[in-house]
């Protein structure tokens, strides 16, 4: 197979080739021993993300600029050893970047779609990582079975509704760390009632970038309140309860939770995820 080749994308729907966009200067830095497996989940995302409608097909061409590096930027607000819940997961970002930087950290990816479920599943299987579970589900439906240091966030909600999702995930004390954009002073300000009501304390904006500079996020940051509010669970970890499925349901034959098994089965979904 010619360079060009194996460069290509796959095929979409309209028959058109899909880009695949080269590690920019840096990124080997910022990702040190995880390089490798970096540039395998790009491709992942770009190829079988695109193909399955996980990842748009222009965002083939700016993946590591757009989305890794933007989501690597946080490792460093996140305690090596944490638990970490990761709401509305997604194609696994910031996730599943962030596993990659923090190896001795947990990980829990929520997502509630059924196929990004999958896709997800199979991200964890392929790149090999004991540090992430999948849990299909509703953060909301989550409060009080998943109990987290650092409850992480892209493009999921404003920060008002956002903040109603994550604080019922979090330990008293712990973090929201939420990748937003230009516009995250003006949606903390709006939220600041919402989070005051939620007993939210110390939430700011921050400009993260690593030694380097080759990554950068925006992040809103802000602490969940001291006292465990009514209906939070006294979970130790962020893994999953009796009763709690990880991945997608499959029939009762999906991967056990805290464990990084086998291929989910591509469930039926009743929310459209499917």
């Amino acid at each position: 197979m010619s360079q060009e080749d194996e460069t290509a994308g796959p095929a979409t729907a309209d028959g058109l080739l899909t880009a695949i966009e080269s590690p920019p200067a840096g990124a080997a830095a910022v990702f040190g021993a995880a390089m490798p497996l970096a540039e395998k989940y790009a491709e992942l995302l770009a190829r079988a993300g695109v193909e399955r409608g996980i990842v748009g097909p222009a965002e083939a061409e700016r993946i590591w600029d757009r989305h890794l590096l933007n989501c690597a930027a946080i490792a460093r607000l996140i305690p090596a050893k944490a638990a970490v819940v990761d709401v509305g997961s997604g194609a696994g970002l910031p996730g599943i970047v962030l596993a990659l930087l923090l190896p001795s950290a947990q990980f829990t990816l929520v997502e509630s779609m059924a196929r990004r479920a999958v896709f997800l599943e199979e991200c964890v299987q392929d790149l090999g990582l004991p540090n992430v579970q999948v849990v299909r589900g509703r953060a909301e439906e989550l409060a009080g079975h998943l109990a987290a240091d650092v409850v992480t966030s892209r493009a999921v909600a404003p920060l008002d509704k956002l903040a109603g999702m994550c604080v019922g995930l979090i330990r008293p004390g712990g973090k929201v760390l939420a990748i937003k954009g230009a516009s995250a002073e003006a949606e903390l300000t709006r939220a600041r009632p919402v989070l005051a009501r939620l007993g939210v304390t110390d939430a700011r904006v921050l400009e993260v970038a690593s030694a380097n500079d080759a990554a950068t996020a925006t992040v809103v940051v802000f602490t969940a309140a001291g006292e465990r509010r009514p209906g939070q669970g006294r979970g130790r970890d962020a893994r999953p309860q009796a009763g709690l499925r990880s991945g997608p349901p499959d029939g009762g034959h999906g991967r056990a939770p805290g464990r990084s098994g086998g291929r989910a089965s591509r469930p039926n979904s009743r929310r459209g995820g499917g």
